[in-house]
This record gives structure tokens, sequence and C-alpha cells, in this order.
């Protein structure tokens, strides 16, 4: 879709390490960067009839042939530009189709240029160079060359001391691999230019051709250690080296484009017929963006293993409190990602040295998924691993029971009991079948019992909005409480476990007819029990309209919609009644809940406003201020995988 303005434009999106966005109303107004602001420098220059003009990167003494167009979709980005002799179009497709794994890890994206002459025998020539800044974090010396295959010419460069997967954290980026730039055309040429550290391709199309065609990839060696094993991408099970991979792009171009316009034209159609051109928008800026701050492998036994990262948050990896508001987006397209982001959790649950009778908060700090990092004891005095300067942390789940290295203080227990067995449950749901959760239903009921014996009134802890502090007596996460049991309630009976289910259901609907009476603060629900001033977003009950279930009266949901268009901003409404900033995600699934398009579309709408408007240049952030439109923290993260609820309700 045509875009006028937004935050950060994603580029090249891969994964956590390989994400790269340009902050600036026109590709030549400042160089790209990864997510985090590391400048990763891509300059793109145009030359015809021997005039030469910058179009990407920071232009610094170079013209600009002027930026007429900007369009976004859910897999790609193209640029328009355009002078009185020629008329330039810019194309980066990242090809992540949910339904082909192999294509959500190849890390190759198309660079594709579409040259219209306006005066016929224009000489044109395109430049492209890519710095060291890709593939370098600290100090060190870059090696490169150019070479060929039978198929297609590479360049390729990468630091010649390396040390894969040597440091673990967030706000870095990666420090060991090798970025590869591929041509398979004859008018083409791609090298390494070692003197100036970066690759370059030049696409001479002459008087006479109108379109060139780039590979950019990146092969990071190794990419996660998962419990103790070294594990490569998924990609690499399918392709040898990443020249392989590099080919396939190449082969298999014309239908993966394809694949990537279905895909870009049914999103946008759909999202539009729900909420309209903001709704697209949003969709269209979260699908890529959420995906790429995943990394894919598979486990021993051939499961997919889906691993997100907490970018510009603590960089923890596999966390369950991200996974859930994610979790739409891949509801929607392939529950396997979902599958993929809980089988990790479930794995170090069953570790001797996890003896709590709760779900955990992650499993790692990205790349390492080896134990539960959040809430180490001692971590806020500071005599704990604190993680810094690019440590890796001990290999937790290896400990024995009784280690007693986390702080029960600093835990999510009924936050993340409660996202298990809804996410489990959805994703049963989806399928069809209670195959997924089979293995896992004692730990199930285990964290079922838990919510059973303290989600009806919560004590004093942390939820997935965990920067607002502790809260006691929370009414939303008590309501996530009520759809933890009664998704556990479904799985039992979908197990054949009949007497069981409705068991647990009756207790569900006690706890939610309960619920009502001491949340009721007239016109509202409050934001902890027996305090009526105060008012928060309860997204939590979605899940009661996803699920069929009945437990909360339609009057509730349409009361609290109604409230919070009262309570709403210039971009939002807030999180709650403490603060004025708000989170994204949990507008979208407020929104979804609205049965009235009017209710939702305000909703909506401010939060595309945000986008559009804010002057923080960063990829869409999901925890902003509601009055100025700053973000507060947290850039790209799955999370926006949460904008999608409103089409998971509607399907």
């Amino acid at each position: 879709m045509k875009v006028d303005r937004v935050a950060s434009v994603p580029i090249v999106l891969h994964d956590p390490y390989f994400s790269i966005w340009s902050g600036t109303d026109k590709l030549y107004e400042s160089d790209t960067v990864h997510w985090c602001g590391k400048r990763q420098r891509i300059r793109g220059y145009l030359t015809v009839d021997g005039e030469t003009f910058c179009f990407m990167g920071d232009r610094e003494f170079h013209q600009v042939i002027l930026q007429t167009g900007l369009e976004i979709t859910a897999t790609g980005t193209a640029y328009t530009f355009e002078n009185d002799k020629i008329k330039l179009r810019a194309v980066f497709t990242s090809p992540l189709l949910l339904e082909d794994p192999v294509l959500v890890s190849r890390p190759c994206t198309y660079v594709d240029f579409d040259v219209v002459r306006k005066a016929e025998t224009a000489d044109v020539t395109i430049d492209l160079q890519l710095s060291a800044d890709l593939v370098r974090y600290t100090p060190g010396a870059v090696v490169g060359g150019a070479y060929r295959t039978d198929s297609f010419s590479y360049a390729v460069m990468g630091k010649a001391d390396q040390k894969p997967l040597g440091n673990s954290g967030d706000n870095i980026t990666i420090d060991w691999g090798y970025a590869y730039l591929a041509v398979q055309d004859a008018y083409s040429r791609v090298g390494f230019d070692r003197g100036g550290e970066q690759l370059t391709a030049s696409v001479k199309l002459g008087t006479q051709y109108g379109h060139g065609e780039l590979v950019v990839a990146y092969d990071d060696l190794l990419s996660v250690n998962y419990f103790g094993e070294w594990k490569k991408a998924y990609w690499t099970e399918t392709y040898d080296t990443i020249l392989d991979a590099i080919g396939a792009s190449f082969a298999d171009k014309e239908r993966v484009q394809q694949q990537c316009a279905g895909q870009d034209a049914r999103l946008e159609e759909q999202a539009s017929a729900i909420g309209g051109q903001d709704y697209a928008l949003l969709c269209c800026l979260s699908y890529r963006h959420s995906l790429a701050a995943h990394k894919l492998i598979t486990d021993k036994e051939g499961n997919l293993i889906f691993l997100s990262k907490e970018n510009d948050s603590n960089g923890c990896l596999g966390t369950v409190d991200i996974t859930y508001p994610s979790a739409p987006l891949y509801l929607l397209y392939n529950t396997e990602y979902v599958k993929g982001m809980l089988r990790p959790v479930f794995t170090f649950a069953a570790c001797d040295v996890w003896e709590f009778d709760f779900a955990p908060h992650d499993v790692g700090r990205y790349p390492y998924a080896t134990g539960q990092v959040y809430g180490l004891d001692g971590e806020k005095s500071g005599t704990a691993y604190d993680g810094s300067n690019g440590c890796v942390f001990p290999f937790f789940y290896q400990y024995p029971a009784g280690s007693g290295i986390y702080d029960l203080r600093y835990q999510m227990p009924v936050e993340e009991c409660g996202n298990m067995l809804i996410l489990t449950a959805a994703v049963c749901k989806q399928d069809g079948t209670p195959d997924f959760a089979a293995p896992y239903f004692e730990v199930l009921k285990k964290w079922c019992e838990y919510l059973l014996a303290y989600g009806a009134d919560p004590g004093e802890q942390l939820c997935t909005d965990d920067f607002a502090g502790h809260l006691a007596h929370n009414v939303n996460l008590s309501a996530k409480a009520i759809m933890g049991i009664e998704a556990f309630a479904l799985l039992a009976g979908w197990l054949g476990q009949e007497e069981m289910a409705e068991e647990y259901h009756r207790k569900a609907v006690r706890m939610a007819q309960d619920w009502e009476e001491r949340g009721n603060a007239g016109d509202h629900m409050a934001l902890s029990f027996g305090a009526g001033d105060t008012w928060s977003l309860k997204y939590n009950m979605v899940w009661d309209k996803f699920f069929g279930s009945g437990l909360f009266r339609e009057e509730v949901f349409q009361k609290e919609i109604d409230y919070y268009r009262k309570k709403q901003n210039t971009y939002g409404v807030p999180l709650d009644s403490r603060k004025n900033y708000t989170k994204s995600d949990w507008i979208l699934w407020c929104a979804a809940m609205a049965e009235d398009r009017e209710k939702a579309d305000a909703l909506i709408a401010p939060v595309a406003a945000y986008v559009k408007e804010t002057p923080s240049r960063v990829p869409f952030s999901d925890w902003y201020d509601t009055v100025s439109g700053e973000y507060c923290h947290f850039i790209a993260r799955s999370v926006q995988g949460g904008i999608f609820m409103p089409m998971l309700m509607h399907k």
C-alpha cells in the first residue's frame, strides 16, 4: 500500500541480527540502521548519462534523485525516484511466507531495480554498496572476495577473527558470519572493496536494459545454542551451503515473488475490509516486523522451534509473555510457529532447576536457549550475573534442584500459567485436534491448579506489562487466570476427559461471575479489585470470544469498549489510569472485542496516527506515550504480531 510517512521503514528483514531499516522520510536522508539504531550502511547511486545521483543512504556531497513514492506490503518495500530522464523503482522483498518455513528461514532478500526511460537513449548504471557495519559489532579487520558459481556471481565479506555465538545481549548486532551480495545477469558485477570495507554491485543497464536484480544474503554460521546443542538455522536442513540457498533464491524467484504478491494483496484486502486503510497499514508494517524478531531452528526430534528475542527490552529469548501477544499472526496463518514457541518452555519447565508450580518466563537470552535468566536471585541488588557487556549466562537448565537461583518476587506466576494454557488451547482449537497438548497434559493441569489457587485475586506480582511495576488485585490479570482455567477445561474435553472438563468449566464460570461483581466500577471494570476510581485495558477477555466460552456477559465487553473511547488520547487509549503510555498490541486486542465496526475503527485509527506521526524514528514501537507520540521503549519486537488479533477473530 502507498505510504507517506511511517516511524521507520523495513528494508531487509530476516532475524534479530539481520534486520535493516530506514528511519527517515526519504531513503537518501540518512544511512540505514539495524533495528537497535546502530548504522548498517547500504548506499545506492544512480548514474544517468555520466551524472551521478544518490537514491539510498546518507547523500553526503552527492545530489539526489527525488523520491516520489513509497509502498509497504507484508513482504516488501518499494521506493520510486524520478527526474527528467528516468523513473527508478527499487524494491526490497524479504519473502517470509508463513506457509513455507524454508522461506521464513532462508536469509535472502531480493533487490530489484526497474528503470523507465523518459529520454530514450539515457545511459543508466546503478551501484549498491554494503558496508562492513553488517558483519562487525566490535572492532576488527574484515576480509572478503568476489567469486563465481555456474549460475551466478557473488561477493562475500566477514570479520577475519570470528567467534560464532560469541556474545549474548540486547541492542547489539552480529559479530560473526558472512554477508553476501549476488547477481545473475551478464551486465552486473559484484566485488569486495578491501580499502572501503564494503561489498559492491554495479548494474550496467546502459541504454537498452530496464531491469536489474540482486540478492542480499547473510550466513550466520551458527544461530542458537538450544539446551546444549549448537544449532544452525532451519534453512540449512534444505541447503548444504549459503551458496545453495542463494542459487535457489534465483531459481525460484518468479514463483516466490508471485506468492508474495498474492499474500500481500490478500492481507491488505482482508485487513481493509475489517478496519479500513488504517488497519491495513498496521498489518503491513507488522508482518515482517514480527517474524524478523525470531530465529527458526529444529530440536533433536525435528520439531520446529521458533525463538523470539526481546528486542530493546532485555534480550530474553523465548519469553512466554512475548509469545502471548505475538500469537494472533501465527494462529491466523500457521500454528506450527506457535507450537515452535511453546515447545522450548515445556522443555525448560521439565528441568530439575525449575521447581515452581507455575510456568517459567523465558528460556534464556538470545542466542542462548539455556535456561531462564529473568528474575535471578540477587539480580536487583547486582550480586548475580547481570548479563552486561555481551556476556553469556551459565547454562542454568543443567543446574540441579535446590539451586535456588530464582527470586520469587520477580517471577510472573499467574501471567505465564495463563499464557501457556490459553495458547496451547488456541493451537488445538485452530488445528481441530488436541494432539499437541496431549504430551503436556499433566504440567498444564498443574498450572491450571495454580490459577485456581491464586488467580481469582492475584497477590502483588508482575504481569507482562512489568514496566508498570508490581500490582496487587490486578483485574485484567485475574481475567487471564479465568481464561487459562477455561482453556484447560477445553483441553480436557478434547482429550476425552469429560468429567474433568465440566468440573473446570464450572469453576471458570463461578470465577467469572465473581470477577464481574468484585471488579465492577459502574461504567467500567476497575484496574484492581476494590479501587473503583481506576481502570485498565482488559485485553485478556478477548479469549472468551475466541473460544466462544461465554464466561463474561456481552454487556461487560461493550461497557469496557465504550469507556476506553472516553479515555482515548491523540494516539490511543492509555494502558491504564496510572500513566499516559500504552501498548499498541493490547489496543488492537481490545478493538477485536468490539461488536461495532465504528467502535473498533475508533480504537485503531489513533494507533495508525502514532505510526505515521511519531517523532521517534524507530521500528514500530509497541510501548509509547499517547499524548506526545514519543516511544517509551521496545523496538522491533515480535509482539506486533498481536496487531492481527482483529483478523484472527474475524476468521
